[in-house]
């Protein structure tokens, strides 16, 4: 029989060697009568007020006869958890114009592709941008010598703009085939914690093995993958999806269009917008990008154990409500021991955000402070109207930055005092920074909130506010600002055959989502094919 503890505290100076014995406790038996012991989720208690401790919650398997004996309380539960892969199936054979295609190679196009495919439909996907490897090579060139590649960059390109962040994997949702997507990743290439640990992440250096890995899958399955192949055009006839055009040339038809896009795909908005395709405007967020010493985050979060070996880097997460506002703000894609990235899409423009690596090893720690934009903040009555919002303080930051893409700096401690400064501490930005007033590349509400936002950091976390913490902008890339809608049947509510999922179609936020959005539109389609 197979019971599930919760709640078994490890402190810093144990190994989990204890683990087997404190779990036979809570069962009343002997460590001896425990067969197997399987950590299914490790959390760290890091409370100021207390030493830190790290949770488990484990899976243990004993005899019969032994369960008969076995304790059952509030920790202790009969319980049984499996992560069942989707079951292969041999190829539906499709003819060129039935088989469904997927637009975009982020975590909703290809885990929808992944999972048609294992059920015989195999798919073909385009991608505008390239394959990963060809992706980073262009990227790399961008952070050096700051020539943007506008079809091949942070957002565009194998894998989505997930591939160059800390590759969280949180999320608010619950559902069954959570366990199967973190599985999945193992499967291609990411470390076997992400099952276990209650903040995973995969890190952008184990992503681009995991994509390698995650296409010849879906090669081998059947499927067939075009990069470089942008969809200029929808063809659509009578509400019906009749095909794409690709690179202003090529007709492709299909009557299963799954539309995967990632949330900076702004010409695609338009095309989609021209052709009558249902959209509107949504909320999301701007704001800054707030860069200190992982040490100092460390000494504030842990207190008088920072130092400790067994601790890893700090994090945080802080909110604030500033009431006579009536807005939030928060702290989004917090990457502890990362770096800050520039990840432009379009032409003079700068955008930025947060990548780390698995073992987030660097000397600083940084996070988007974002307020909440809502849609009565647009100038216009079109949908697309967030689109030309964030443009706008995009493009300031551009100029405020040096018009090279570098970004606009400034001291936090000056941001909250109105000084300009000239001064920039250490900071990991690349490609660059120019010390300016960020007031100028935000709207003046947001300016406003995001100082009251500090100070009520700094009161939950004392020595938040330090001369050391810098400002980094502009953060506009949170969520987007559209939503290509659909109905319970998740096609467009007037485009048969148009699926949009993803980020990209305002219907999630993040891998773990956008995978899980991606795999829903997938069973649908298949449900239909047979």
């Amino acid at each position: 029989m197979i019971f599930q503890i919760s709640d078994i505290k490890i402190f810093l100076d144990e190994g989990e060697d204890v683990l087997r014995k404190k779990a036979s406790l809570l069962l009343g038996v002997s460590p001896e009568e425990v067969s197997s012991l399987k950590v299914v989720k490790k959390s760290l208690d890091a409370r100021r007020s207390r030493p830190p401790c790290f949770i488990y919650a484990v899976e243990v398997s004993v005899s019969d006869e032994v369960a008969a004996r076995c304790r059952v309380d509030g920790k202790v539960k009969i319980k049984s958890v499996i992560y069942e892969a989707l079951p292969k199936h041999s190829p539906v054979l499709l003819k060129p114009d039935k088989r469904p295609v997927i637009v975009g190679c982020g975590p909703a196009g290809l885990f929808a592709a992944l999972t048609l495919a294992r059920k015989g439909i195999p798919v073909l996907l385009l991608e505008m941008g390239k394959k990963v490897d060809e992706r980073v090579v262009d990227v790399n060139t961008f952070w050096k010598k700051g020539i943007l590649d506008e079809s091949s960059n942070v957002h565009f390109g194998e894998g989505g703009a997930g591939t160059f962040s800390d590759g969280k994997l949180t999320t608010r949702i619950r559902s069954a085939n959570l366990g199967f997507i973190k599985k999945t990743l193992i499967d291609m290439g990411a470390a076997s914690d992400i099952m276990t640990y209650a903040k995973p992440h995969i890190g952008t250096d184990c992503l681009r093995e995991v994509l390698v890995n995650f296409r010849e899958e879906l090669v081998e399955l059947g499927c067939e993958i075009r990069f470089g192949a942008r969809v200029t055009d929808f063809i659509i006839n009578e509400g019906k999806i009749e095909g794409v055009v690709v690179n202003n040339d090529e007709e492709i038809k299909t009557e299963h269009l799954v539309l995967a896009i990632g949330q900076s795909s702004v010409e695609t908005y338009r095309q989609l917008y021209k052709r009558g395709v249902k959209l509107a405007a949504k909320p999301f967020a701007i704001g800054l990008r707030v860069e200190h010493p992982q040490e100092l985050i460390n000494r504030i979060q842990y207190g008088r154990w920072w130092k400790h070996k067994a601790l890893p880097p700090a994090d945080y997460f802080l909110t604030a409500r500033i009431a006579d506002m009536d807005r939030s703000v928060y702290t989004f894609c917090m990457c502890p021991g990362g770096e800050i990235i520039a990840c432009s899409s379009e032409a003079g423009g700068v955008v930025t955000n947060g990548m780390s690596h698995y073992l987030r090893g660097g000397n600083f720690a940084n996070s988007a402070v974002v307020v909440n934009i809502r849609t009565d903040d647009f100038k216009g009555d079109s949908p697309l109207s967030g689109l030309a919002f964030r443009r706008r303080w995009e493009e300031k930051a551009f100029v405020m930055g040096g018009s090279n893409y570098c970004a606009p700096a400034q001291r936090l401690v000056d941001f909250i005092e109105d000084k300009e400064g000239s001064e920039i501490g250490l900071t990991s930005f690349v490609p660059g920074f120019k010390a300016a007033p960020l007031k100028e590349v935000l709207p003046p509400f947001v300016v406003d909130i995001l100082k009251k936002g500090f100070l009520a950091f700094d009161r939950k976390m004392p020595g938040f506010i330090s001369q050391e913490a810098n400002l980094i902008g502009v953060e506009t890339r949170t969520s987007s600002p559209v939503r290509i809608l659909r109905g319970e049947n998740y096609q467009s509510v007037n485009v048969d055959g148009l699926y949009p999922c993803g980020e990209g179609a305002g219907y999630a936020g993040g891998i773990m989502s956008s995978a899980l959005d991606g795999m829903r539109v997938a069973e649908f389609i298949a449900s239909n094919q047979q």
